[in-house]
């Protein structure tokens, strides 16, 4: 992966005649910089057996995240007893209350009326063409069935990709917060144990009276990098043309790379999470480099201004 620039080597925009030109061209070699981050990351042992696992969890309907969601707001992988015990070594601890969702009953299903065998003999269906074992099989009915979090089992660690910013923030991420307020952004900071987001570290909403961004208290680097990238959010996505979910992340997670690399963070985690989210596509992140550009820029600037 492509190493983070030392603090000192941070390149500083104060020439105002060439202020734009330097900085969208440093914001480009930047984001080149990202790309070949991505590639590396994609290709290392750790994304590699990250994905192996990630894989392995079942993608739930809507209607069931709602469920998992009512019941368990702080669960990120959920999966069966049996498949904690068999796929990921791991075992639901004594005591531990299950998440109950819906599972489709799959059975041979009427052309007709769309019930199993069994229902169709009691319903009032004269469908006769073919004989029941040439239908085609679908989902006649639905069963509760019970699941649980990984919070909720112990056993073998499942790998896990280091996203989060590092590095010396004590004075940046107030400077942040200062700037949200002069871009018309409202930053709220909570308790992780009053955090109802799941694994997120930041939201960011849309009310009527404007954007409002959620984070959960951490240490300052990992802090000053979600409200960046939650930033972006609110500065990019907020109307009804936003782009699809992934070129969404790829754009507020490309303008934390580069803010955050402008004040001297490490950035290098930004490749894990844009590669967990494009997967092949590098090309998207290049694609979108005028609006990752002037929203970088927009940011440092109200940065610079909030600490004048």
């Amino acid at each position: 992966m492509a190493a983070e620039p030392a603090r000192d080597e941070r390149v500083a925009f104060d020439d105002a005649d060439s202020r734009s030109d330097r900085m969208h061209s440093t914001i480009s070699d930047w984001v080149d910089e990202l790309v070949t981050a991505v590639d590396d990351a994609r290709a290392s042992d750790r994304f590699q057996a990250w994905l192996d696992v990630h894989q392995r969890f079942h993608e739930y309907s809507h209607r069931n995240t709602l469920l998992i969601a009512l019941q368990c707001p702080e669960a990120s992988k959920v999966a069966g007893y049996r498949t904690w015990q068999e796929e990921f070594d791991r075992h639901v601890q004594e005591g531990e209350s299950a998440i109950w969702i819906w599972a489709p009953l799959i059975s041979s299903q009427c052309p007709a009326c769309g019930n199993s065998p069994s229902y169709h003999d009691d319903a009032d269906c004269a469908y006769d063409d073919t004989p029941p074992e040439e239908w085609d099989e679908g989902v006649v009915g639905f069963k509760p069935v019970p699941v649980f979090d990984v919070s909720q089992t112990a056993g073998e660690p499942l790998p896990e990709l280091e996203t989060t910013a590092s590095g010396e923030a004590s004075a940046l991420f107030p400077a942040l917060l200062n700037a949200a307020v002069d871009l018309g952004i409202e930053v709220r900071v909570r308790d992780p144990d009053d955090w109802s987001h799941g694994d997120a570290n930041g939201v960011c909403a849309y009310p009527a009276e404007g954007p409002l961004v959620t984070l959960k208290e951490a240490e300052p680097a990992a802090m000053a990098g979600v409200l960046v990238h939650e930033l972006a959010h609110a500065l990019l996505h907020g109307d009804h043309d936003a782009p699809e979910r992934a070129k969404r992340e790829v754009e507020a997670e490309a303008v934390a790379y580069v803010v955050g690399r402008h004040f001297g963070l490490d950035m290098s985690g930004s490749a894990f999470y844009l590669v967990a989210w494009i997967g092949d596509e590098t090309e998207v992140i290049e694609e979108r480099l005028e609006r990752i550009s002037r929203t970088s820029e927009r940011v440092i600037e109200a940065v610079a201004e909030s600490r004048s």
